[in-house]
C-alpha cells in the first residue's frame, strides 16, 4: 500500500488494492463527508489504473512516466469534472458542441482513442452536484462505458444522486479520520509541529484535507476563531445589531474561504468540495435566484457587496461550516462534554454561553444550519439566508 497517498482509510485502501489485483468495476462511487480524502483515494485509484511501471495490486508504482503525469495533473487519459458557475453545479452542456466542464463534453472526450494507448479514467468530483439533466446524460455512459474506461464519482451525499446512478456503481464509503492519522499527516508533510497538528486535527474533526488547508495557511485559523467569537457575542445582541453584522461576517468568511481554497494540493483535499450546501431545491423558502455578477447592495468597507454571486455563496457556505461546528460545541458544553469540543480555545466562552441559553436551543439551531445547507444549494439568496439564521440564533436571556 506504499503507493497510495490516502490517509486513514485502511479498509477502503485495501478494497481498492483488491480491485487493482483482480478487476476494477467500470464505475465506482466514493462517498463520505467533505474533506475526508475522497479525491485523494480517487486519484490513487486512477494512478493505479494508468500505472505502467507495475502490475496488479502493486500499482501504482509512483515512479513511472504515467504515475508522474498523474501526480502533476497532466495525464492525457485522466479526465476531471467538477462543479462550476455561480450555483456550483455540474451541468449537462449544449447538445452538439458541449462546453468544457459539462457532462456531455466529458462523454465526448471518453469516446476518443486514449492518448497514451492504455486505460482512461474520469474523476467526477462533487458528483452529487450534478443536476438531474446532467445525471441523465451520464447514465448511458455508466451503463455502456467505452472499452478500458473507468468512471470514479466522488460525492458528499450519495442520496442526492439518482437511484439509477447509484445502482450502476460499486460503492466505497469513507468516514472521518482518526486524530492521530491527521496529526501524522501534518507532521510528515512538515506543515505543523506536534501541538499545532493536534489542535488542527481536533479543530477539523478528522478531515485531513481541511487540516492541510488550515496548516498551509497560518492566517486561516485566527479568522475562523474571530468568526466564532463574533457569533457568540451576537447571542447577546438585539435584532438590529445582528442584521448589521451579517455582511461583515459574510465578507470575513469569504476571506477565510479564499485562503483555504488557495492552500492545499487538490490531489489530497476535498476541502473545496467542501464547504457546500447539501440539498437540491429551496422548498419552503420564498427566495429568488441571482445572476453571477456583483451585488448592488451598499459599498461600505468590509461588506461583500462587490463579490460575485459565486463568491457570496462560497463565503456563506464557509460561514455555515464555522457556525455548525460552533453550535455543535455549544451542545457539547451544555451536556458537560468539554473534552470533545472542536475548539478548546473557546471552551470558557462556550460554557458561559451554554449556561445562559434555553435548554435544547443549541440543538434546535444545529438542525436549522443543516436545513440552511440544503437551501443554499438551491436558488436561495445567501444574504437572506444569513439574515434568517442570525435572527434565529439562540439569544441569551439578557438580550431576549
Amino acid at each position: 500500500m506504499d503507493g497510495f497517498l490516502t490517509v486513514g482509510h485502511p479498509a477502503a485502501v485495501s478494497a481498492v488494492h483488491a480491485m487493482l489485483g483482480s478487476s476494477v468495476p467500470h464505475a465506482i462511487l466514493i462517498s463520505g463527508p467533505a474533506s475526508v480524502g475522497k479525491a485523494s483515494l480517487a486519484t490513487d485509484l486512477a494512478a493505479g489504473l494508468l500505472c505502467q511501471g507495475a502490475s496488479g495490486a502493486a500499482r501504482p508504482c509512483r515512479t513511472c512516466r504515467s504515475c508522474r503525469m498523474v501526480a502533476h495533473g497532466n495525464h492525457g487519459d485522466l479526465h476531471r469534472l467538477a462543479p462550476s458557475g455561480a450555483g456550483m453545479q455540474i451541468t449537462i452542456g449544449k447538445e452538439g458542441s458541449p462546453e468544457p466542464g459539462t457532462v456531455r463534453h466529458l462523454v465526448s472526450e471518453l469516446v476518443l482513442l486514449p492518448v497514451e494507448g492504455g486505460d482512461r479514467v474520469a474523476i467526477i468530483r462533487d458528483a452529487d452536484r450534478m443536476n438531474d439533466d446532467a445525471q441523465g446524460a451520464l447514465l448511458k455512459t455508466l451503463e455502456e462505458p467505452p472499452p478500458g474506461t473507468t468512471l470514479i464519482l466522488c460525492a458528499d451525499d450519495e442520496e442526492r444522486l439518482l437511484p439509477t446512478i447509484r445502482s450502476r456503481c460499486a460503492r466505497l464509503r469513507l468516514g472521518t479520520v482518526g486524530a492521530r492519522d491527521v496529526e501524522r499527516l501534518l507532521g510528515d508533510r512538515g506543515l505543523a509541529d506536534p501541538p499545532t497538528a493536534a489542535r488542527l486535527a481536533r479543530l477539523t474533526g478528522g478531515r485531513p484535507g481541511l487540516a492541510v488547508a488550515y496548516a498551509s495557511v497560518p492566517g486561516a485559523a485566527p479568522i475562523r476563531a474571530e468568526l466564532a467569537r463574533t457569533l457568540l457575542d451576537l447571542q447577546a445582541a438585539g435584532p438590529a445589531t445582528r442584521l448589521s453584522a451579517a455582511r461583515v461576517l459574510q465578507a470575513r468568511a469569504g476571506e477565510l474561504a479564499a485562503l483555504l481554497d488557495a492552500g492545499p494540493s487538490p490531489a489530497l483535499d476535498d476541502a473545496a468540495s467542501t464547504r457546500r450546501a447539501k440539498g437540491r431545491g429551496a422548498s419552503g423558502a420564498a427566495v429568488a435566484a441571482e445572476p453571477d455578477e456583483p451585488a448592488a447592495d451598499d459599498d461600505e468597507p468590509g461588506t461583500a457587496s462587490k463579490a460575485t454571486a459565486k463568491d457570496r455563496r462560497r463565503a456563506t457556505s464557509q460561514l455555515l461550516d464555522v457556525w455548525r461546528d460552533l453550535a455543535r460545541d455549544l451542545v457539547l458544553a451544555e451536556r458537560g462534554a468539554p473534552r470533545t469540543v472542536r475548539d478548546p480555545t473557546l471552551l470558557e466562552e462556550l460554557q458561559a454561553a451554554s449556561a445562559e441559553l434555553p435548554s435544547g436551543a443549541a440543538t434546535a439551531f444545529l438542525a436549522r444550519v443543516a436545513e440552511a445547507d440544503s437551501l443554499l444549494r438551491g436558488n436561495v439568496t445567501p444574504e437572506l439566508l444569513l439574515d434568517v439564521l442570525l435572527l434565529r440564533w439562540p439569544a441569551r436571556p439578557r438580550a431576549a
